[in-house]
């Protein structure tokens, strides 16, 4: 069954009063399924906005306070917010127990029961022909650093959104091929919260799953092994004003270590921390930096752009080099005086460096969109970046305000190596623009700290890292 239809101005009644939120199914579903797969289940539901934006706002003062989600209602062309019951938003992925999936064979017995995040920036589509053509809203919710400090969710008016996660979040599913009827409600308290009418706040969905032969592998989500892709910009100098003008700057900041466990070489006989570090810019505007080669030369000099309140180029100032990485896993342009990593000993003093000098940048996750400056819709994300391959005559490569750029070491020359250092309480220290080459608003705010505690004996070390406040990554 079809809810969702354009009907002509010329044949359109009176229609009823467009509710808030409402949740829509857009008919029967085919999943399909590798064999010996688990069903990844898109049901098809949607949510969707009334005659006003759906938007959402979640952010912490401080790690060690949770994190309070406001929705922005807008009434009469006047704007409120609602605060949501503490609780309800625990992280900065989404709705959480948003939906409850009921999932019954065709003999009526229960296969599945769960409870969904929503992620309202997921693929939107208008769903009437007089709804704004552009949505502003973020198309992404989760953010893979756990240190992020702010979201924004909108669905913009007369648009919706899918219910179920995409493909690499869902629930796996193991149930055998047939027919289903799967049942997707709105929970309480969201129902209320968001004005969902009671004849909308559920749809039932008929679900037919079949095996099928794979033709291929699905990238996972969120990698710092950037693309190579071949574009080749023309050679030269920065054209126009040069400078470092008064202005909008960008403001670099380090989030504290995660995802950080110990690791052994056992070719080198090594062992090993490794880590995970993102670099974000907040400030008034984007870093912004193109590189130009040297002829003959793998190395480009790199320049900073600068830009003013109507995004205009206004300024420009070298900033050092890009340099090629031939590795495997790299094969693109590094930008050599982005961030540096240390190993502090107790009384701060420098035990190890990491090796990793050299950066590709890349809007990797969105840390702060509740930024007055933060672009919610960043083109170069993940693995969509302009790195660069080697024949390239200039590369440019960009942070926007409210992202961050993360990256995981864990190759040896780039982890920590403990192997002969002893037991006891050191810190990861993670630092933005290390020689203050980049132009930014402040560098006050360039180092994290992320305390951990080395044990154990070689080649079976301990790595213990105590909580930052809530957050426990």
């Amino acid at each position: 069954m079809a809810v969702l239809a354009f009907v002509p101005e010329s044949t359109a009644v009176a229609a009823a009063p467009e509710p808030p939120s409402r949740l829509v199914a857009s008919g029967a579903v085919t999943v399909e399924r590798p064999a010996g797969g688990a069903v990844r289940l898109d049901t098809g539901t949607h949510v969707v906005a009334g005659n006003a934006p759906f938007e959402v706002r979640a952010t912490r003062a401080s790690y060690a306070e949770p994190i309070v989600a406001r929705q922005l209602v807008r009434v009469g062309g006047r704007r409120r917010e609602v605060t949501l019951p503490p609780g309800l938003v625990t992280d900065f992925g989404g709705l959480t127990a948003f939906t409850h999936l009921s999932l019954r064979d065709a003999a009526g017995n229960a296969v599945a029961e769960l409870d969904e995040t929503f992620c309202p920036n997921g693929d939107a589509v208008r769903t009437r022909p007089d709804a704004p053509a552009t949505s502003p809203y973020p198309r992404r919710c989760a953010s893979f650093a756990p240190f992020a400090l702010g979201a924004v969710w909108g669905i913009q008016a007369g648009w919706s959104v899918r219910t179920s996660p995409p493909p690499w979040a869902a629930t796996p599913l193991f149930i055998e091929d047939g027919t289903y009827t799967a049942v997707v409600s709105v929970n309480q308290p969201y129902r209320d919260l968001f004005g969902f009418p009671p004849g909308q706040s559920s749809a039932t969905v008929q679900v037919t799953v079949r095996t099928v032969t794979p033709l291929g592998v699905t990238a996972a989500p969120h990698s710092h092994s950037h693309a190579d892709n071949s574009l080749t910009p023309a050679t030269g100098r920065p054209a126009g004003a040069r400078g470092v003008p008064a202005g909008p700057r960008p403001d670099l900041r380090a989030l504290p270590a995660f995802s950080i466990y110990p690791s052994y070489d056992e070719a080198g006989n090594r062992d090993h921390v490794a880590f995970a570090a993102t670099v974000w810019v907040a400030g008034t505007a984007p870093l912004v930096v193109e590189a130009f080669r040297r002829p003959d030369q793998d190395v480009m000099d790199a320049y900073q752009y600068f830009y003013d309140t109507r995004g205009r180029q206004v300024g420009s100032a070298p900033v050092g080099t890009m340099r090629w990485d031939p590795r495997d896993g790299h094969h693109h342009w590094h930008f050599t005086d982005f961030a540096q990593y240390r190993l502090l000993d107790a009384d701060k003093k420098v035990a190890v460096r990491s090796g990793k000098e050299a950066f590709c940048l890349a809007n990797t996750d969105a840390i702060d969109y509740t930024l007055p400056h933060a672009n919610w819709q960043p083109v170069n994300t993940d693995l969509s970046t302009w790195c660069g391959n080697a024949s390239a005559l200039a590369v440019r490569q960009a942070l926007d305000v409210g992202n961050g750029d993360t990256y995981h070491q864990d190759l040896p020359g780039q982890s920590f190596d403990i192997t002969d250092l002893p037991n006891g309480t050191y810190h990861i220290e993670i630092v933005a623009n290390p020689n203050h080459a980049l132009h930014e608003r402040t560098t006050a705010n360039n180092t994290a700290l992320r305390e951990i505690v080395i044990g154990g004996t070689p080649g079976d070390r301990t790595v213990e890292v105590p909580p930052l406040g809530l957050v426990d990554a």
